[in-house]
């Protein structure tokens, strides 16, 4: 039997609900991904070129610091990461997570929430985080109200 894990960052909680009803759906555990600092709304203010997340994500090499490293990954063979899209990418606390595990031999598979633009270059930026034998696979746009069944024949799909 494949074990499933849906890991999400969720700075609103929008990511949140998705992640919750995936895993609910997909009869997998569920792992939040948080900071050492929690976003605050000022922090998400992307239209300040100064604010956390801005900087943030002007910077490639950012790497937020999570606030622990008790995810259980060895007994999972597929992950599901969810995350807001911030710039068309996966924030980089997704990278902060990714090279804080051995992701070696498994497959993750990407979710995503966003108030207007797909998963752009996230697949491709998430790449260089884990082992070369990991399978990154773009996955879903979880905007709005998915049926518990549309997601668990989704999940299934890609199990």
């Amino acid at each position: 039997m494949i074990k499933t894990l849906v890991a999400f960052f969720s700075a609103s909680g929008t990511t949140r609900k998705a992640a919750e009803n995936l895993a609910q759906a997909a009869e997998a555990d569920l792992y939040e991904i948080r900071p050492a600092v929690p976003y605050t709304g000022a922090d998400l203010d992307w239209r300040n070129k100064k604010s956390r997340s801005s900087v943030e994500m002007n910077d490639k090499s950012s790497r937020p610091a999570l606030a622990d490293n008790d995810a259980n990954i060895t007994q999972y063979d597929t992950i599901f990461l969810g995350f807001p899209i911030w710039w068309y990418v996966a924030p980089t606390i997704i990278n902060s997570f990714l090279e804080s595990y051995d992701f070696s031999g498994k497959k993750i598979v990407l979710f995503a929430t966003s108030g207007g633009s797909g998963f752009g270059c996230a697949a491709a930026e998430l790449k260089g985080s884990v082992a070369s034998d990991t399978t990154i696979v773009e996955g879903k746009l979880l905007n709005g109200r998915c049926s518990a069944a549309d997601l668990k024949a989704w999940a299934d799909s890609v199990k």
